[in-house]
């Protein structure tokens, strides 16, 4: 999903972990009850708020979560390659995959938990027909979120992307701007800032309900993602080759479990939803 990213609250910031936040090697034996404890790197909303309450289930299972938040969409996976973490839910897979390329690094997906579809936000807006013509629309400027952004502006009519950009599109393959809209990417978690500045932002959902949260942002979407087929699902990552240690199935297990669906689906109002 993501550049390097600074933060919504404070520039690439490893937050007070929930329980701990060392760098000792993550995964431990409980000494009290024997339960196995797992590390796990988020961003705080929604996927700290989602882990917590998988963490509740995954603890009748003998495994223990700590969570540790960041407020960068890079450090969680620095943590988890060199062994701070056991796993880090915040990221999905083309993002994960782009970044360990570029990084040298060996992470993998071990399943997908939800999805948080992409939308046009507006402060000044509350219909899609009222986006006048040469209106300053803002990007997520990381090429992942960038490409998806640029599908979902063509995919409401707004503009048209060459022919096979998919994926890697970029504001150079927009071949026809009808409305002549202009087009500017910047960091992620700085959209939810600049919103009253433009006419509309395509913003992450994890920014966009930090920034309902923290900053009070109010926001009509002009147009959303749709979930179906959609490969943009959040992902619990880990260092390849662990994908089948029983403490992650034992958590990747709770994070799908109904209890987190339904959570999911009660505090969300439809931002996120399930990917399982």
């Amino acid at each position: 999903m993501k550049r390097s990213i600074a933060v919504l609250l404070t520039p690439l910031l490893l937050s007070a972990a929930v329980l701990v936040a060392g760098c000792k090697p993550s995964s431990s034996e409980n000494a009290a009850g024997g339960a196995r404890t797992l590390k796990v790197g988020v961003n705080p909303v929604p996927h700290g708020e989602i882990l917590r309450a998988a963490a509740a289930v995954a603890l009748r299972e003998g495994v223990r979560v700590e969570v540790v938040e960041f407020t960068d969409y890079v450090q969680p996976n620095i943590a988890l390659s060199d062994g701070q973490l056991d796993a880090n839910y915040f990221q999905h897979v083309p993002y994960l995959e782009t970044f360990s390329a570029d990084r040298g690094l060996s992470l993998s997906s071990a399943g997908a938990v939800h999805l948080e579809p992409l939308a046009l936000y507006s402060t000044k807006y509350s219909q899609l027909a009222e986006l006048p013509e040469g209106s300053q629309v803002t990007l997520p400027a990381d090429p992942s979120n960038a490409a998806r952004a640029l599908r979902l502006l063509e995919a409401q009519g707004l503009l048209r992307l060459r022919e096979g950009a998919g994926a890697t599109a970029t504001v150079q393959d927009v071949v026809s701007n009808p409305r002549a809209l202009a087009l500017r990417e910047i960091d992620a978690e700085q959209q939810p800032r600049t919103l009253e500045d433009v006419a509309a932002a395509v913003i992450n959902g994890n920014y966009f309900l930090e920034a309902q949260k923290q900053l009070k942002l109010d926001a009509k979407v002009l147009a959303r993602e749709s979930p179906r087929e959609n490969p943009y699902a959040n992902v619990l990552a880990v260092r390849k080759g662990d994908e089948a240690r029983p403490e992650i199935q034992t958590l990747l297990k709770a994070l799908r479990s109904e209890e987190v669906r339904k959570f999911i689906e009660s505090t969300y109002g439809g931002a996120v939803v399930p990917a399982f």
